[in-house]
């Protein structure tokens, strides 16, 4: 989330060549806000910090004391250059814009942060009382630090929510973080979630944006159930190449854990060979490249939503759909999850 390029320069994921990144620059045309061959390229020697390395790398400067994010992002899976902020970069605080949710115990007062990237204050509270406690009280030590599992699970998923989500802090002008606020406390006190009509959603108000994991599972079927964050995720392994999103299983393993499929029928009768998340999840959010991060309202959207509200769908998210007509899809999808009941009537199947 944050590392410290000082200390280790092996933390970038490619080289900072300028050539190769205004040439990149240069084919994004119109889109770019400021010429190619004019768009800020820090030096090695400038990054203080690499921010992300998952599915893009962003890099942190300091001048005067303050950090901003330098105005180009390298894409991890496309290995592609691509701009950021490239018009107004100098005009975003990283502190106050960003900085809360990747370093730890950010003061926007004092411009200082205690660790970079998410340590254990970030879902714990503040710990140093608790460090400070020998073992052997057991029941202080239990008392002075924030034990997510011991919450409410209203309250508890709120800590993830409060970096997972894309909004405005109610308590720092100008901050897209939730400022003040620690875990155990109520979120909304702290943090604004956006709206319907933000450029950030969908017109049926899906998110299309990074960071957007806590607004989408509040639309979600999951959070009336009463079925959170830790139900599906992990949060305290690290480095298993087999779950890239943390999940505490893999793929359909991990959705079989509570729904049984009991009846191949419809759309599971031939896609039996996929992924549950391929259809429920549909990848239409956007954190480097379109279409590189799930949905989670766990709704599978079907063609016709295309054409209704200009949303992505499950079918043609599948490299064998990409380029098929939508009507037909429709038609097509209509007909498989129809099924005959005994008197011969045509009924719609409840997938």
């Amino acid at each position: 989330m944050l590392q410290d390029v000082t200390k280790n320069a092996d933390i970038l994921v490619t080289d900072i060549d300028p050539e190769v990144i205004r040439a990149d620059l240069a084919k994004l045309g119109d889109k770019l806000k400021v010429p190619a061959d004019e768009v800020y390229i820090p030096s090695v020697d400038e990054i203080r910090y690499a921010i992300g390395s998952q599915w893009k790398q962003r890099f942190l400067i300091q001048k005067n004391g303050t950090y901003f994010i330098s105005p180009i992002q390298f894409n991890v899976d496309t290995g592609r250059w691509v701009n950021y902020h490239e018009a107004d970069w100098q005009e975003r605080p990283w502190m106050l814009k960003c900085g809360g949710c990747h370093a730890t115990s950010v003061d926007l007062e004092a411009n200082t942060f205690i660790e970079p990237g998410v340590g254990c204050e970030a879902c714990h509270g503040p710990g140093s009382h608790h460090a400070a406690l020998p073992a052997s009280e057991t029941f202080e030590k239990r008392a002075t630090i924030i034990n997510p599992s011991k919450l409410t699970p209203g309250v508890a998923v709120q800590i993830c929510g409060s970096c997972h989500n894309c909004g405005k802090s109610t308590k720092a002008k100008g901050s897209g973080w939730a400022v003040g606020y620690t875990p155990g406390k109520a979120l909304e006190v702290y943090y604004e979630s956006i709206e319907a009509g933000s450029k950030y959603l969908y017109s049926n108000e899906f998110s299309k944006g990074h960071h957007q994991q806590y607004i989408d599972w509040r639309k979600s079927a999951h959070a009336k159930a009463g079925i959170d964050c830790l139900d599906c995720h992990v949060v305290h392994e690290l480095g298993n190449p087999a779950f890239r999103g943390k999940t505490l299983a893999k793929g359909d393993q991990l959705c079989l854990t509570c729904h049984a499929q009991t009846q191949q029928i419809g759309a599971h009768s031939v896609h039996s060979f996929g992924n549950c998340s391929a259809c429920h999840m549909p990848k239409i959010a956007k954190s480097a490249e379109s279409g590189d991060i799930h949905s989670h309202v766990f709704v599978a959207i079907e063609p016709k939503i295309t054409k209704e509200l200009q949303i992505p769908n499950s079918c043609q998210l599948c490299h064998r759909h990409a380029e098929e007509d939508i009507d037909d899809l429709q038609r097509r999808w209509d007909e498989l999850t129809a099924r005959r009941v005994s008197d011969g009537d045509v009924v719609k199947a409840n997938n």
